[in-house]
């Protein structure tokens, strides 16, 4: 149970290195695309909201939840450079744009790998008998991680 337990948590320290990642490249991003795109002011700020309330978080949901936010911002922002074709064909936004795509699908398998250990360790908690000696060491349940409430649905660009 312990090896199962710590190997959550090293999981979680690869999800939270894909985040990094993420977040190193998100102000490119945003600074590659900022001059043309004055008006949507308000994404730039979710971005830079969500991102310093992941870095204020305390604890592994604190953090889930704030990630929540910077993918919903970061969803809404690259709808928004689809539907500007001078952003599109710029060498710099395709090429931060690659390496965002090729980073979400590291964080998505990073989360995946995480969920699998939270499962395998709730399996070795909740069965017989070790659940029984889960429940005398005090190993509790860990959470999955989850998507946010509502990031099925694609952002809406209006302009």
């Amino acid at each position: 149970m312990v090896s199962a337990n710590v190997a959550i948590d090293g999981q979680w320290s690869q999800v939270e290195t894909q985040y990094q990642r993420r977040f190193d490249l998100i102000p490119n991003l945003v600074e590659s695309v900022k001059g043309v795109m004055q008006q949507e002011q308000a994404i730039f700020t979710a971005l830079a909201d969500a991102r310093t309330r992941y870095s204020g978080a305390t604890s592994v949901d604190g953090k889930v939840s704030a990630a929540g936010e910077v993918e919903t911002a970061l969803g809404r922002l690259l709808a928004v450079v689809e539907n500007y074709p001078t952003l599109k064909s710029a060498d710099t936004v395709q090429t931060l744009m690659s390496q965002l795509e090729g980073t979400e699908n590291r964080v998505s398998v990073e989360r995946k790998r995480f969920n699998d250990a939270v499962q395998s360790y709730t399996l070795l908690t909740k069965r017989f008998p070790s659940s029984v000696i889960a429940g005398m060491f005090g190993f509790g349940e860990r959470q999955y991680f989850q998507s946010v409430e509502g990031s099925e649905n694609a952002p809406a660009v209006k302009f």
